[in-house]
């Protein structure tokens, strides 16, 4: 199941927290005394470093990922958090493509039937809070990277399919139409000869004669 179950007793402050990240150097480790170096001391601000983890910001040891780095840039970290959301709760966006402009309290219907049940009121209303506390803090503006390669990808498949030269079927193949075609041409005839009343042989050899001349 891609659902962040990660969560934040107090989201107040979780600006703060992004801007914290983004004018400090980069740990080796994010742990908790470099969160204290942050001044976030408080028993809450702990669950800060699960919330980071869940949307792939650093590894189950605490090392920086990638997306922590990029993450440092102002210029983009909307949208780079943007694209950690939709990837953390990924379940929830296959449910509304747009699940970042859903009202809380759908967020937490949503929540409920994903966990199917197994997580209790107060951890649903944590989880959408927080939920919805990021998705504040993201851009929604741009298209996120996999949709743009995706529409990319389908942009040059049907360019492809434009510029696919049309074959033609050789003369080796209508040859064979035509066989086929022409095997299926079979015309029957049915031939009714009415004999006279005559018993002069000479007759009756006169008509096969001539029966055979004309029509065989």
């Amino acid at each position: 199941m891609a659902l962040m179950t990660a969560y934040l007793l107090k989201t107040s402050n979780l600006g703060e927290f992004f801007n914290a990240i983004q004018s400090a150097r980069a740990p080796e480790r994010f742990t908790q005394q470099f969160l204290k170096d942050l001044d976030f001391r408080s028993s809450n601000d702990r669950l800060l470093v699960g919330v980071l983890k869940g949307l792939g910001f650093i590894d189950d040891s605490g090392v920086p990922q990638q997306r922590y780095f990029e993450f440092l840039d102002q210029s983009n970290s909307g949208r780079v958090l943007a694209e950690a959301i939709e990837e953390a709760y990924s379940d929830l966006f296959n449910l509304r493509k747009d699940a970042q402009n859903m009202e809380i309290a759908q967020v937490k219907g949503k929540f409920k039937s994903l966990t199917q049940g197994q997580k209790s009121d107060n951890v649903i209303n944590n989880m959408a809070a927080t939920f919805s506390a990021l998705c504040e803090q993201a851009d929604w503006s741009k298209p996120s990277k996999a949709k743009e390669a995706k529409k990319e990808s389908v942009s040059k498949e049907n360019e492809a399919a434009n510029q696919a030269p049309h074959k033609s079927p050789d003369s080796s193949q209508l040859k064979e139409e035509l066989a086929d075609a022409e095997k299926k041409l079979e015309l029957h005839y049915n031939i009714q000869l009415i004999l006279p009343n005559s018993r002069d042989q000479a007759v009756f050899d006169a008509l096969f004669t001539s029966l055979k001349k004309h029509l065989l």
